[in-house]
């Protein structure tokens, strides 16, 4: 059973930034995406990233403000998020898939983490 820990969500104020981790027993060829729930919103998705060859994309209301990167000897993925807004309050997922696709179709990840908080605020 492959499990996904986030880490790294908090408050911080407007125009902030803060990067969220992803650890999971294996990337290796898989695709790992970010996710986000804001209150009383549907999830959406936020950064995706196909592990074996590096192709990401991200959701257009958040390009150039979020990256997803990753670290393949550490079985991490990141989530750099600069320049921080109120509305991007919300509980932000990892989630991954055995194939390699860019997609934020949610039903082609099997695997979720717990979420973590991030909250945006002065």
């Amino acid at each position: 059973q492959v499990q996904l820990e986030e880490s790294g969500g908090g408050l911080v104020q407007p125009g902030g930034s803060l990067t969220l981790s992803c650890r999971a027993s294996i990337f290796d060829t898989w695709t790992v995406g970010w996710f986000r729930q804001a209150p009383g919103k549907e999830r959406e998705g936020v950064s995706t990233l196909v592990s074996s060859d590096g192709d990401t994309v991200t959701s257009d209301s958040m390009e150039g403000r979020f990256a997803i990167s990753e670290d393949n000897a550490q079985n991490m993925v990141y989530l750099q998020m600069n320049n921080l807004r109120p509305e991007d309050t919300a509980v932000y997922y990892c989630a991954a898939s055995e194939d390699p696709f860019l997609s934020f179709e949610e039903s082609g990840y099997k695997y979720w983490g717990q979420g973590t908080q991030v909250t945006v605020d002065s």
